[in-house]
């Protein structure tokens, strides 16, 4: 359990200025992360992801490693301004690769990121880590997760870059160590997040999940706990297994502990893990064995096997200093002049969510409706919170309640203070959406914020707001969602919900308030059959049958707003959340 905090939404922030305030010399605080605070000039490699695996990724930050990390709430994606930031600040005029691991979440935040920064000019690439074998079969390996294996990306693309490559071969070679790299996991107990009063999964007494994630998602089946030489055999038997066409006899080795498996416990299976790699034949090259790539207070391990040749060995085994990863002798780099570091924040300054725009007095009349519906959606989240994350920890992170609050809050807040500046509708929500995304993260957060902006843009800032208005903007809203997140119906996503009620919306009477009623029923409808379905995308689908029975916590979430605000639009009272 996770007993040390003050207040748990400030977790992230408060660890980032401890760990900051530990290593001043090392690296400095920007809007959204971290960057170095030593000089370079070179490509830019920014990691990043949620809090809570440290020494992933803030530790990784550092010569010969990473030159930033962008880091969001507990287990959740930075935001996409977050990530813009952190690379403003860490960009040197060579460009930026972003790399982190293969969920949806961060996938949409830096990828959004990346658009803003190619638009300005940045060139910017992705490089994914998709090292987890448990996650998706062989020949799917683009559907894979990052777990502990990351570590030989960030490691492989820091050196790159630090030994002079240009942006299109650093890439390239980054890529090369991912698609070089395999990871395979057990946990013996699920991890708590701050605050919490229950673990986000159990495994039963006497047993371990194999294949588990570093999201507190659990493994897909438990089997009894073996000897420590038997569970280093059962690792190096499934990673072995997953050997890269081409690979050689040469591999670097990473044994990592989740958070309360120790060091003195690791090296017990290292032993064994470094006979049965001799026995077949590999040769070991500088190995790490600690914690590497945590999960909170999870008890867990994982084994990774990179694959290296030439140039990855050269790259691997070059000198690194970050705070929590030191690998030979790195030479000293100068450091930041206190101006310096001022202009390295000043580039990493958050812009304005938004251009905003006085409204009409027709749109601002709407805008202050938008407020109210807000509230209403705002108290409604608040509400369903432990709900939306009890149903989301059976399968997946049990994050989607608390990141569905913080992001309905920034929201509200936003909107409140846009409406206060008279500006129209359309800039409320475009304001509203871009806060739900930067303060949420997430998956959620970043179709949750595409989806308001997009309602704005419909709506814009001179212009009344009508029920076909309405009706047109959930059009709007459905088209964004689905290009960015991929979902089609049936993959028991939130898309089970907004798909068919958009479609219904579309044919109904703007103006019939029972069409509207009956389009909300339905939606409620929808979002309980997603419990019959099975998980195509996103965290839940390597423990696909396990949220068989459960509704889809996208989907109830969703359901849940469309169901408050219609009722709420239709003449409902409403009062004031607090913010």
């Amino acid at each position: 359990m996770t007993r040390l905090f003050n207040d748990p939404a400030a977790f992230p922030l408060e660890l980032i200025d401890g760990f900051v305030a530990a290593h001043a010399e090392e690296v400095m605080a920007v809007p959204g992360g971290v960057v170095r605070a030593t000089a370079y000039d070179e490509v830019a490699v920014i990691v990043g992801g949620g809090t809570g695996h440290y020494p992933a990724f803030c530790g990784l930050v550092g010569e010969g490693v990473a030159h930033a990390a962008a880091m969001g709430n507990i287990f959740s994606s930075p935001s996409a301004q977050q990530a813009y930031a952190v690379a403003r600040a860490a960009d040197r005029g060579h460009g930026v690769i972003f790399t982190f691991g293969n969920y949806a979440g961060d996938v949409l935040h830096f990828g959004e990121a990346a658009e803003r920064l190619r638009a300005e000019g940045v060139p910017t690439e992705i490089v994914l880590v998709t090292d987890d074998i448990a996650s998706a079969p062989a020949g799917e390996e683009h559907r894979r997760r990052g777990i502990a294996g990351d570590l030989t990306v960030f490691k492989t693309l820091g050196a790159a870059a630090g030994a002079g490559y240009d942006l299109a071969e650093t890439v390239r070679v980054g890529r090369h160590a991912n698609d070089r790299t395999r990871s395979f996991g057990v946990a013996f107990a699920g991890c708590t997040l701050p605050g919490a009063s229950a673990p986000l999964f159990t495994v039963p007494e006497g047993f371990m999940s194999l294949g588990l994630g570093i999201h507190g998602e659990p493994g897909i089946s438990d089997v009894p706990i073996p000897p420590a030489a038997d569970l280093a055999a059962l690792l190096v038997e499934r990673v072995l297994a997953e050997r890269p066409t081409g690979a050689g006899d040469r591999v670097a080795v990473l044994l990592n502990g989740l958070g309360t498996v120790k060091y003195e416990e690791l090296f017990v299976v290292y032993a064994t893990v470094a006979r049965l790699l001799a026995e077949a034949g590999l040769v070991v090259v500088s190995p790490d064995v600690g914690e590497l790539c945590t999960s909170l207070d999870m008890a867990g391990i994982s084994l990774t096997l990179f694959w290296l040749d030439d140039e990855l060995e050269r790259l691997w085994t070059s000198p690194s200093a970050a705070p929590a990863y030191r690998k030979g002798a790195a030479s000293a780099a100068a450091a930041l002049s206190p101006e310096e570091r001022a202009r390295v924040r000043d580039r990493a300054e958050r812009p304005a969510h938004a251009v905003t725009a006085p409204g009409s007095d027709a749109s601002r009349a709407a805008a202050a409706r938008v407020v109210d519906a807000l509230d209403v959606l705002t108290r409604t989240v608040v509400d369903a919170a432990d709900e939306l994350g009890r149903i989301d920890a059976v399968a997946g992170d049990g994050d989607h309640g608390i990141g569905m609050e913080r992001g309905a809050r920034a929201a509200l807040d936003a909107a409140r203070a846009t409406r206060d500046a008279e500006s129209g509708a359309g800039s409320v929500l475009t304001r509203a959406g871009a806060a739900w995304a930067d303060v949420a993260g997430g998956t959620s957060g970043a179709l949750w914020g595409a989806a308001l902006r997009a309602v704005g843009d419909r709506f814009g800032d001179k212009t009344a707001v009508t029920a076909p208005a309405i009706a047109s903007a959930i059009q709007a809203a459905r088209d964004e969602i689905a290009r960015r997140g991929g979902a089609a119906l049936g993959d028991k996503t939130m898309m089970d919900v907004l798909l068919p009620y958009a479609d219904r919306v579309a044919a109904l009477d703007p103006h019939d308030a029972a069409a509207w009623r009956d389009a909300a029923a339905a939606a409620a409808a929808d979002a309980d059959a997603t419990r019959d379905l099975v998980p195509r995308l996103g965290r839940a689908r390597p423990l696909a049958e396990r949220s068989v029975g459960t509704p889809d916590a996208g989907a109830t979430s969703l359901a849940l707003i469309i169901t408050a605000v219609t009722a709420h639009v239709l003449g409902a009272p409403s009062k004031e959340i607090s913010s």
